[in-house]
C-alpha cells in the first residue's frame, strides 16, 4: 500500500514538474494585420531600403498649423503641475518655425541604413547598423533594440555607434554589437495593424520573425518602457534563440501576497523581503512615492487604454497640441521634479532639436492616433488578466534601475518574473528615456551584461 501511495505521489509530481515545464514557453502569435482578409498567395519576403523623406508640401501644412496655432495662458506659478507649459510651449514653437532644420535632421535619421519588410501583412520598419570594422577573429552580436512610447527608433541613435563600434568611443571592444532597431507597428515608419487585437505579444511574433528573416538564429534583445513587454514576451516565445535579455524598465505586474506585504513593511523590515537601502530610498514612503505617483502621472494611459482615438484625432490635427502632449512624457518621466519649472528641464538633458525629431516621427507619420491604440490592445483586458504576464522568463537577464524612473522595481520583486538576473544595477543618474538621455551608462551596462553572460555561456544553461 506504501508503495502505491509512493507511486501516486511520484507521478502526481512528474506531471507537474513536467507540465509546468511545458507551460513556460509562450505561443507564437501568427497573425494577419494587413487590410481584408489574408491573401491565398505567399507574403512578399523582400527587404527593401529606406530613407525618411518629406514634400515641400507636407512642410508647408505644418508651418501653417503651426503659424495658426492658439495658446492657453498658463496658470500662475503652475510650471509642469499642470502639464506642459504654453508659455514654455510658445519658445519651442518659435524655434521649430524660425531654427528647427528638418531637413537637416532627415539626413541625421537617413545617416544609419534603413529598410522595410512585409511581415504579417505590414510593412515593418527597422534601423540595421552592422559594425564599421571587426578586430581579426571576431564577430558580431545581434542585439534588437525595441523603442517604447512616445518615443521611437530614433532614441537609440546616440547609442549605437557606441555599440557598433565600442572601441572608437573609449570602450572595451571585447563584445561588438550589429544593431537592429525596428519601429512598433503603428509607430513611426511601420505600418499601423489595420485590425483589433495587435498587442504586445504579437509585436514580439513580428519581431521574431524579423530576426529569423534577417538571419540571426541567436541574438540579444534590449528594451525600456513598451520594449521592456515586447522583449520579455519574446523571451517567452524563442528561449532557445535569446541569449539574453537586457532591460532599463522591469515592471512585475502580476503581484503576490508577499508583494504586497512588503510594501506594508518592507520600510521597517528591508531585509526580509530583500530590499536594499537604495530600494527603500526609490520606494518609501510608498504612498508618496507609489500610489500617489501611479495616480498623478497614469491618466494619459488610462486615457489610451479606453479611448485613445478620441484624444488622438485632436493630437494628429495639431503639431502644437501633439508637442505638448509628448514634451510633458519627456519632462516628467526624465525627472519628476522638473515639474517644478516653468520650462520642465526640458533642455538639461536633451536639446530641442532630437526633441523634435522624435515629434516629427509621429507627425510626419500621422501615427500617433495608431501609437496610443497599443495601450487598450495591452490593457483592455485588464492588469494580470494575460497568460505572459503568468509566465517567467528564464533567458539571462540584465536590469539597468535607472533612478528617476518613474516605478522602481526592486531586484527582489524582478527575479519572480525574472528567474535568471545575472546583473542588476542602480544606475548613478537618469530617467525614462536611457538611450537617449544616457546613452554612456546604458551602453557600458548592456556590454557589461553581455560580457558576462558570454563569459560564462550562461544562455546554454537555460532551465538546468
Amino acid at each position: 500500500m506504501l508503495l502505491e501511495v509512493f507511486l501516486v505521489l511520484g507521478t502526481v509530481i512528474i506531471y507537474f514538474l513536467l507540465s509546468k515545464k511545458k507551460e513556460e514557453t509562450l505561443p507564437f502569435k501568427d497573425g494577419w494585420w494587413g487590410k481584408g482578409q489574408k491573401p491565398d498567395t505567399e507574403e512578399d519576403t523582400t527587404i527593401r531600403p529606406f530613407k525618411v523623406e518629406t514634400t515641400e508640401e507636407d512642410l508647408s501644412d505644418l508651418f501653417r498649423r503651426l503659424d495658426q496655432a492658439r495658446f492657453t495662458e498658463p496658470l500662475e506659478n503652475s510650471f509642469f503641475h499642470y502639464g506642459t507649459n504654453s508659455a514654455y510651449l510658445r519658445k519651442v514653437v518659435s524655434y521649430w518655425k524660425n531654427q528647427f532644420n528638418w531637413k537637416k535632421q532627415v539626413e541625421v535619421l537617413n545617416k544609419y541604413p534603413q529598410f522595410k519588410t512585409k511581415i504579417q501583412g505590414i510593412d515593418i520598419h527597422f534601423v540595421h547598423v552592422k559594425p564599421p570594422h571587426l578586430p581579426e577573429g571576431q564577430s558580431a552580436k545581434p542585439l534588437l533594440m525595441v523603442h517604447g512610447w512616445p518615443g521611437s527608433f530614433y532614441e537609440f541613435y546616440k547609442i549605437i555607434p557606441l555599440l557598433t563600434d565600442p572601441a572608437s568611443h573609449g570602450l572595451s571592444d571585447e563584445h561588438i554589437f550589429e544593431v537592429i532597431c525596428p519601429s512598433i507597428p503603428g509607430y513611426g515608419f511601420s505600418e499601423a495593424p489595420h485590425k483589433k487585437g495587435f498587442n504586445s505579444v504579437s509585436a514580439a511574433s513580428i519581431f521574431y520573425e524579423l530576426m529569423l528573416k534577417l538571419g540571426f538564429n541567436e541574438f540579444y534583445a534590449q528594451g525600456g518602457d513598451w520594449g521592456w513587454l515586447i522583449c520579455t514576451n519574446l523571451a517567452q516565445i524563442a528561449p532557445n534563440h535569446m541569449k539574453g535579455l537586457h532591460l532599463n524598465l522591469a515592471s512585475v505586474t502580476n503581484m503576490g501576497f508577499i508583494h504586497l506585504v512588503s510594501i506594508l513593511l518592507g520600510r521597517y523590515l528591508p531585509g526580509l523581503f530583500g530590499f536594499q537601502d537604495e530600494d527603500v530610498r526609490r520606494m518609501f514612503p510608498f504612498l508618496k512615492k507609489g500610489l500617489y505617483r501611479i495616480l498623478l502621472e497614469s491618466g494619459y494611459a488610462h486615457i489610451q487604454a479606453t479611448k485613445p482615438d478620441t484624444v488622438g484625432c485632436g493630437l494628429n490635427d495639431s503639431p502644437v497640441g501633439l508637442a505638448a502632449y509628448i514634451l510633458e512624457k519627456f519632462s516628467t518621466w526624465t525627472d519628476l521634479e522638473f515639474r517644478n519649472l516653468e520650462d520642465g528641464g526640458l533642455e538639461r538633458k536633451f536639446n530641442l532639436d532630437d526633441l523634435l525629431t522624435n515629434i516629427m516621427i509621429y507627425w510626419v507619420s500621422g501615427c500617433i492616433v495608431s501609437s496610443m491604440r497599443f495601450y487598450k490592445e495591452n490593457l483592455q483586458e485588464g492588469i494580470g488578466t494575460q497568460k505572459h504576464e503568468r509566465l517567467t522568463v528564464q533567458v539571462p537577464t540584465g536590469i539597468a534601475s535607472f533612478p528617476n524612473e518613474v516605478m522602481h522595481t526592486p531586484q527582489a520583486w524582478a527575479q519572480k518574473k525574472y528567474t535568471n538576473i545575472v546583473s542588476f544595477h542602480f544606475m548613478p543618474r537618469g530617467g525614462h528615456f536611457a538611450a537617449l538621455e544616457e546613452p554612456e551608462l546604458l551602453a557600458e551596462d548592456i556590454l557589461q551584461f553581455v560580457g558576462k553572460v558570454e563569459k560564462e555561456q550562461l544562455w546554454r544553461k537555460k532551465g538546468d
